[in-house]
C-alpha cells in the first residue's frame, strides 16, 4: 500500500494513523524512516543511517529475518529499495510505503520509470492513496450561501447532486483571527488494483490508459470527488478545493510534456 503526495501533505500523518490501528500484541511490525517522526508504543522503530550503511534497502532486508506482519518502509527513493519491498509484499507481509507521485495512478509508472520490472509492480501493489491538505472552516463564522452553478460543475457535481443544499465560505472572526479557517483536512484519492489494471501495468500501458480504465470501472476516487463531498458536508470551500485539484491538473500536464 502506497501513499502519495508533495512533502507537507499529511502522508506519514496517514501512515502512522494505519499502524496504530493495526497495532495488536500479536502483529509484529517494523519500521525503517528518516527520520522516526512518531514514537509508537509496541512497534519496532528503526532510524536510517547512510553514514554507518543503515540504508532502507539494508534495513528492510535485515526485517524479513526477523518474521514481521507489517512493514513501514518511510519513503521509497530508489530502486534498490523498491525491489525489497515489492519482494517482501510478495512473500506475504503487508508493506506500507511513500513515493512522491502528483496522483495515485502515476505510483505504477513511477515505480516502472525507477526500473522495477512491471510484472512485480503489477503483482506486488494492492492500493495507492494520493492525499493534499486543504484549509478547515471555521465553525464559529462560516457563512452559507447558495453556490453559483459554475462552482457545482468544476467540483464535478450536477444540480440534482446538490439538491438545493447551501456551501459554506470564509468570513472571519475574533475565534479564527479574521482567516475563516481553523485547522486543516485532508482530500483522499483511492486507488486500488484489479485485474485489467494489473494486465495494463504488466503491458507497461500509459498512464493515461490506466487513469481511465480505473475511472471506469469505479477503482479511482478522484481528489475531486471527495473534496465535493467535504464542501457539500460544509467542512471546507470550494476555492480550497479547486486550489489542489489544479494544482494536480497541472502537474499532470507538466508530467506529458
Amino acid at each position: 500500500m502506497l501513499v502519495t503526495g508533495p512533502t507537507g501533505s499529511g502522508k506519514t500523518t496517514t501512515l502512522y494513523a494505519a499502524l496504530s490501528t493495526l497495532n495488536k500484541p500479536d502483529v509484529k511490525i517494523i519500521t525503517a524512516e528518516d527520520p522516526v517522526e512518531y514514537h509508537i508504543s509496541g512497534i519496532n522503530q528503526v532510524q536510517v543511517s547512510p553514514k554507518i550503511g543503515l540504508t532502507f534497502a539494508r534495513i528492510l532486508r535485515s526485517m524479513l529475518r526477523a518474521a514481521p506482519n507489517i512493514i513501514l518502509v518511510g519513503e521509497i527513493r530508489d530502486v534498490e529499495t523498491a525491489e525489497v519491498a515489492i519482494q517482501a509484499a510478495l512473500t506475504g507481509h503487508l508493506v506500507f510505503s511513500t513515493l512522491h507521485t502528483n496522483d495515485a495512478p502515476s505510483a505504477l509508472t513511477r515505480l516502472i520509470d525507477m526500473g522495477v520490472q512491471p510484472f512485480l509492480a503489477a503483482t506486488a501493489i494492492q492500493g495507492v492513496l494520493a492525499q493534499r491538505l486543504v484549509r478547515r472552516l471555521c465553525n464559529e463564522c462560516a457563512q452559507e450561501y447558495s453556490p453559483d452553478p459554475a462552482e457545482v460543475r468544476l467540483l464535478g457535481l450536477k444540480p440534482e447532486d446538490v439538491g438545493g443544499r447551501p456551501f459554506r465560505r470564509a468570513r472571519g472572526c475574533r475565534a479564527c483571527d479574521a482567516l475563516g479557517y481553523r485547522g486543516r483536512v485532508g482530500l483522499f484519492e483511492l486507488f486500488e488494483m484489479d485485474s485489467d489494471l494489473r494486465d495494463l501495468t504488466f503491458r507497461s500501458e500509459s498512464l493515461e490508459s490506466i487513469r481511465t480504465t480505473a475511472l471506469r470501472s469505479g477503482r479511482l476516487r478522484p481528489l475531486v470527488t471527495d473534496g465535493a463531498r467535504k464542501v457539500m458536508e460544509g467542512i471546507t470551500t470550494v476555492t480550497e478545493v479547486l486550489r489542489v485539484c489544479r494544482a494536480v491538473e497541472s502537474g499532470d500536464q507538466e508530467d506529458r510534456t
